[in-house]
């Protein structure tokens, strides 16, 4: 069933909500009749990704197009009310959204995100439905019936209030009539003792004798109305603190490690929507709780009653629930989109601060501005221990480093977005022993300062950044990302930043680096693929790496035995590569890529003539090398590794198209029909080029294999260069050819 069918059946308060939900930012009306076109569509784009920009004007056009024409088709009467709104819409959309369309989609992403939360939440709620997920899903129910306990308990004590205060003012009442009554009394008393006078005191007093015991009953009253409301009150604010832990302590504290995590490339589900949802609603229950207890105390001081014996508990009560608030604040300045782990000098970056209880608290009516600096590792240390911002120097400095605060209407949210931050300069700290400046970590630091409760109370909030790895050339990336990587992925919780253990279970790294290549190259890792790698990684065959512990040197500081670089070196090459260039053969398969020489040889050996295989290579980092059997004596032949810079030039699947001698990928798939959809188109009739010359075409070739160059080409290269030139400064060979005038690599 399409989204929009199950929104259109939900009922009452998530009905209202969708109907809130849309309004002059985004008509309802061109939800509906647009309802498959944006299902379809919007899950296509990511507004947060800057580079989705260009793709994001085109699918803003084809949107408005798309919209103008649906309204077109409306011609009876009936829908005229409609068409008038959807050309309304479009003429709106294309003034407002047209410099930005990123925020146009951002907005209908999030309308649809909330539609399938209300829905899940209904099947949970309604329907007792487990689906996947299951425990964010009770989760998620617990929570919200706990809000909406304390919401019921918080409205219960509100009535005790109001008729706290009406017993209260009713005993003044009693009390100043009681006055009265002494006073006349007292006047009688003077008065000359005469019948009149005896017989009005003895009236007089039967009447204060029933008003005493009318406030004493009353004062008794109040006493209990002032301790029963006491007790309620702090029992809600014990239980706000559970709710409130688990909230941010648990939900949040989770999200935040999820975010760390997608920094690996691990999937991250973001439920933060959800979450602000719960700290808004803890922020509304606290916020009344708070003012509850304030008048209750008020009331207490007022009537100036306190038993022998009873502890006011009231002060204390008012201190606890401001720090609930406090800490509810602090806690939720988040950074919703990190800044770049691995941050280049004079680069230009993005980072999205959010305060989610930003709203609730009326923050928005006078937003705050936001500061970012960059600290140093002992810097951010000092920062935790003191908790509050020290006046001292930062560690760079940072161009655009300010913003302002802003409420998005659409999707209820007070955030800022840094979008043209830039590192201009940084200070480093001594290196000690082989520490480099790869392995140095820094962190970005948020900062702000804002009033609440028209500036009865001051926050100053800040948050630090995942941990920042500063290069200044291109070459100092792979390191980088392993110290990054190392840190997302083995960090615990509550750690003094930026500490890292020094070994970690094999377990433990395979998982880590099976994430990291599949979110690269999107598929993932096999057994027989990690297996390889932990052989590498450890120097050594073992029957069971599993029960082993790898180190940060091992991992990606100590040399590959007989090489000039390190385990991450290597891996980190692979991926890239793999990436780049190898993306579509590896995710079908046929690339099988982590197989030793020795293992290669051993498994063609028995194969038909011309039967090949593809593997890493182990000597040149980032390179790829064919494997095949040929020849009477069924030889085993590897050709020189490609790498990125070769295929540039000319495609893998090109390339294999022009060697004749590869017949089958092994075991036995034909290389067409395992690689023809990846070649590049070729035609007899080439256009000449502008400069008036005919592009030549470039094959790859092995001397003395047979074969004449060009003789099976099926494929277009896609850069000109002549047949008779290198096709790179790693041209192929062949192990077995030793007259060649090419160079024999040992791979």
């Amino acid at each position: 069933m399409a989204l929009w069918t199950k929104t259109q059946n939900l009922q009452g308060e998530a009905l209202q909500q969708i109907r809130a939900l849309y309004g002059e930012h985004f008509p309802i009306e061109v939800r509906h009749f647009l309802a498959p076109w944006i299902e379809e569509k919007i899950n296509d784009i990511n507004p947060d990704n800057q580079q989705h920009e260009h793709f994001a004007h085109n699918l803003f056009t084809s949107f408005l197009q798309e919209l103008e024409t649906k309204a077109s088709t409306f011609v009876t009467e009936e829908l005229f009310l409609s068409k008038l709104k959807l050309a309304e819409a479009a003429k709106m959309f294309r003034q407002r959204y047209c410099q930005n369309p990123l925020s146009l989609f951002r907005i209908i992403k999030h309308c649809l995100d909330t539609e399938m939360r209300l829905i899940h939440e209904g099947e949970v709620m309604g329907l007792g439905i487990m689906p996947t997920g299951v425990v964010a899903d009770i989760t998620a129910v617990e929570i919200m019936q706990q809000l909406e306990l304390f919401r019921s308990r918080t409205q219960m004590t509100s009535e005790d209030l109001r008729k706290l205060e009406q017993e209260q003012e009713s005993f003044a009442l009693h009390y100043h009539e009681c006055n009265k009554l002494n006073a006349h009394l007292t006047h009688l008393q003077g008065s000359p003792q005469n019948p009149q006078n005896v017989e009005a005191e003895k009236r007089i007093r039967k009447q204060k004798e029933m008003f005493d015991q009318v406030l004493n009953q009353k004062v008794a009253n109040l006493m209990q109305l002032q301790m029963a409301l006491a007790d309620k009150l702090k029992e809600t604010v014990t239980h706000l603190s559970t709710l409130q832990s688990r909230i941010l302590d648990d939900e949040l504290i989770r999200w935040k490690r999820d975010q760390q995590l997608a920094g690996n490339g691990a999937k991250f589900n973001s439920n933060l929507d959800t979450i602000q949802e719960w700290c808004e609603s803890l922020a509304e229950i606290i916020w009344l709780n708070r003012q509850q207890i304030k008048e209750a105390d008020r009331l207490k001081q007022k009537l100036g009653i306190n038993p022998p014996g009873t502890p006011d508990i009231l002060p204390n009560l008012s201190v606890q629930v401001t720090q609930l608030l406090s800490s509810l604040v602090t806690s939720t300045f988040i950074i919703e989109k990190q800044p770049p782990q691995v941050m280049k000098t004079n680069t230009r970056f993005t980072s999205t601060v959010r305060l989610l209880v930003g709203v609730k608290l009326n923050v928005n009516m006078n937003p705050p501005v936001v500061k970012v600096t960059i600290n140093s590792e002992s810097q951010a240390n000092a920062l935790l221990k003191n908790d509050k911002i020290g006046k001292g120097e930062a560690s760079g400095e940072i161009l655009n480093n300010t913003g302002t605060m802003e409420y998005h209407q659409a999707t209820r949210q007070l955030s800022v977005s840094f979008r043209n931050m830039q590192l201009k300069k940084i200070k480093r700290a001594e290196k000690k022993g082989t520490e480099s400046v790869m392995d140095e970590k820094f962190s970005l630091l948020f900062s702000s300062q804002f009033s609440i409760g028209g500036g009865e109370l001051v926050f100053q909030v800040w948050t630090l950044s995942l941990p920042v790895v500063v290069i200044v050339h291109g070459n100092q990336e792979p390191h980088a990302w392993a110290t990054v990587t190392w840190d997302n992925a083995f960090s615990e919780p509550g750690r003094v930043p930026f500490a890292v253990p020094e070994k970690v279970s094999w377990v433990q790294v395979a998982e880590a680096l099976n994430i990291k290549f599949t979110a690269a190259t999107g598929r993932p890792l096999s057994e027989d693929n990690l297996r390889f790698l932990a052989e590498k990684a450890f120097r050594a065959q073992h029957t069971d790496y599993n029960s082993l512990s790898l180190s940060w040197s091992q991992f990606c500081k100590e040399p590959l035995p007989e090489r000039n670089f390190t385990f991450w070196e290597w891996f980190y090459a692979v991926m890239k590569l793999t990436r780049e260039h190898l993306k579509g053969p590896w995710m079908d398969g046929l690339i099988m890529g982590f197989v030793r020489k020795r293992q290669a040889e051993e498994m063609l050996s028995s194969c038909a003539s011309g039967t090949f295989l593809l593997r890493f290579s182990d000597s040149e980092p980032g390179g790829v090398t064919i494997a095949w059997v040929g020849g009477e004596s069924s030889e085993v032949f590897m050709l020189q590794p490609f790498t990125s810079k070769d295929f540039t030039i000319r495609s893998l699947a090109d390339r294999i198209s022009d060697l004749p001698h590869l017949v089958n990928l092994y075991p036995d798939i034909c290389k067409v029909s395992a690689f023809s959809k990846y070649y590049t188109p070729f035609t007899e009739n080439q256009p000449t080029s502008n400069n008036g010359y005919v592009k030549p075409l470039l094959v790859t070739h092995i001397p003395g294999m047979g074969g004449q160059p060009g003789s099976n080409i099926n494929s277009y290269p896609n850069t000109p260069q002549t047949m008779f030139q290198p096709q790179s400064p790693d041209t192929a060979s062949v192990m077995s050819d030793p007259v060649s005038y090419h160079s024999v690599l040992e791979l």
